[in-house]
């Protein structure tokens, strides 16, 4: 599977996010600042659709259904009125994002009509990575649980691939950026000495490349797990929770 980078993260000339996305910081500049409530909302919860299409999908709901429940659910929380809604109630020092979204889901779905389902049909847009979704849900993955980890852990490690490729666009890291691309991404990639004889690197060059990319990656991933996490919260733990999740 390809990676897609999330369509929330801005071009490396646009005017960077004031707060890093999936950070809490986020969510406590929201609770303090109302008029950044919504696109701090944003930010913070429409890459995590996945998850959520998962968990729906293994609740018994068909494809399109799906997709109008996460809808739903997110439109719920990003439009609730100031002060009745997701942020008053999440704690950073109580749980992770990823487990308070989960359950707040799982309960969305439990309490969802056919009105429900179908109240945001046709009033936004459909989601192209749909496809690869149903491709994992129709491998033998033991839960809706694991699929979530999974999705998960997808997200957390586009963004930081989303991160560290604006580093490279900015200037604060030189290379070819496209090598880092495929190699990272979940496919078939070239071979060292094909990718280095088209980008005029010799193999050592090549490696020594890839392994510093792999390192500040790594960086990246723990600092937007570490920030998804409540306050005691293993990182170590976490970290090699979300690889085993990836590569199951």
């Amino acid at each position: 599977m390809r990676l897609r980078h999330n369509a929330l993260v801005r071009p490396p000339d646009a005017r960077p996010l004031l707060f890093p996305s999936t950070r809490w910081t986020l969510v406590l500049s929201a609770r303090v600042d109302p008029s950044m409530r919504r696109s701090a909302l944003q930010q913070l919860l429409a890459p995590r659709w996945r998850p959520l299409y998962v968990i729906a999908r293994r609740h018994g709901l068909d494809p399109s259904a799906a997709e109008d429940a996460v809808q739903s659910f997110l439109a719920r929380l990003i439009d609730a009125p100031p002060g009745n809604d997701f942020l008053a109630r999440l704690d950073p020092e109580q749980g992770s994002l990823r487990a308070y979204l989960k359950t707040a889901f799982r309960h969305h779905l439990q309490n969802l009509g056919e009105h429900a389902r179908a109240e945001k049909r046709g009033g936004g847009t459909r989601h192209a990575d749909v496809v690869e979704l149903e491709a994992q849900l129709a491998s033998p993955e033991p839960s809706a649980d694991a699929l979530f980890e999974k999705a998960w852990a997808l997200v957390v490690f586009e963004e930081a691939l989303a991160a560290l490729e604006r580093e490279f666009a900015a200037g604060a890291r030189r290379g070819p950026f496209a090598v880092l691309r495929e190699l990272f991404a979940f496919g078939t990639a070239s071979p060292y000495p094909e990718l280095a004889a088209a980008h005029g690197m010799t193999v050592p060059q090549l490696k020594s490349f890839v392994h510093r990319a792999k390192l500040r990656l790594r960086e990246l991933v723990r600092e937007r797990t570490a920030a998804t996490l409540a306050e005691g919260e293993d990182l170590d733990a976490e970290m090699k929770r979300l690889v085993g999740a990836m590569t199951a």
